[in-house]
C-alpha cells in the first residue's frame, strides 16, 4: 500500500473517529488536490479547515534561512492559509516543522481565492543535506500566480488540479526532528476544495 493510499485511509478513519469538531470541519470539502513531487520523508498530519463560509484568499510560509556548512538545512517548514469572509479573517495551520520564521502573508488580488498549487522540492541526495520542500506557488481564481518567499533548491513540479470553488483546508506531511541526523521538516502538502 502506497503512502498516499495510507494517508487517505488515515484521513477517512480520522473523519469517522477523531471527534465531532474535526469531522464537522471536513464535511464541507468535495475533493483533495495534491502534487506528484512531494518529498519522501515524514508522516501525514491532521487536516485543518477554514470555518464554514470562509475561503482561503492568502497564505504564509514558515521558512528556515540557509544554514551554511556544517549546518542542517530544512528550508520550508510550514504553511498557513488565510481564510476570509468579507472583512473577517481566520488563519488555519496543520502541523509545521520547528525551524524558521513565519513570513508576511501573500494575498490574491481583488478579493480572489486560492485554487491550485505547485511545490518546489529538492530531490533526495545520499549522502547529503536533504531539505525536501523548499517553496510553494499558488494560483488565484483570476489566474494570478503567487510565489512564496521560500528557498531556491530543487525544482517546481507540475501544478495540482484546480478547486472550482476555491481552497478551504490543508494537510501537511512533516518529518519530525531527528536529533543529530539530517532533518527535512515539511515534505508535502494536500489541499481541500470547498463545496460551496
Amino acid at each position: 500500500m502506497g503512502q498516499d493510499t495510507e494517508a487517505r485511509l488515515l484521513l477517512l478513519l480520522c473523519v469517522t473517529s477523531c471527534g465531532r469538531a474535526q469531522a464537522d470541519g471536513l464535511r464541507g470539502h468535495t475533493s483533495v488536490i495534491e502534487v506528484t513531487n512531494g518529498g519522501p520523508w515524514g508522516d501525514w498530519t491532521w487536516p485543518e479547515m477554514c470555518p464554514d463560509g470562509y475561503f482561503a484568499s492568502g497564505f504564509s510560509l514558515k521558512v528556515e534561512p540557509v544554514q551554511g556548512i556544517p549546518g542542517d538545512d530544512t528550508a520550508l517548514n510550514g504553511v498557513r492559509l488565510h481564510c476570509t469572509r468579507g472583512n473577517a479573517e481566520h488563519v488555519v495551520e496543520s502541523k509545521s516543522g520547528r525551524w524558521g520564521l513565519w513570513r508576511e502573508p501573500m494575498w490574491c488580488p481583488n478579493r480572489g481565492f486560492l485554487v491550485a498549487f505547485a511545490l518546489r522540492v529538492e530531490a533526495a541526495m545520499t549522502p547529503g543535506d536533504n531539505t525536501a520542500a523548499n517553496n510553494l506557488r499558488f494560483r488565484c481564481s483570476d489566474g494570478t500566480e503567487l510565489e512564496g518567499p521560500g528557498l531556491s533548491w530543487g525544482e517546481f513540479g507540475n501544478w495540482s488540479d484546480s478547486c472550482s470553488k476555491g481552497v478551504c483546508g490543508l494537510q501537511t506531511k512533516i518529518e519530525d526532528p531527528r536529533g543529530l541526523r539530517d532533518d527535512t521538516a515539511l515534505n508535502d502538502l494536500q489541499l481541500f476544495c470547498c463545496q460551496s
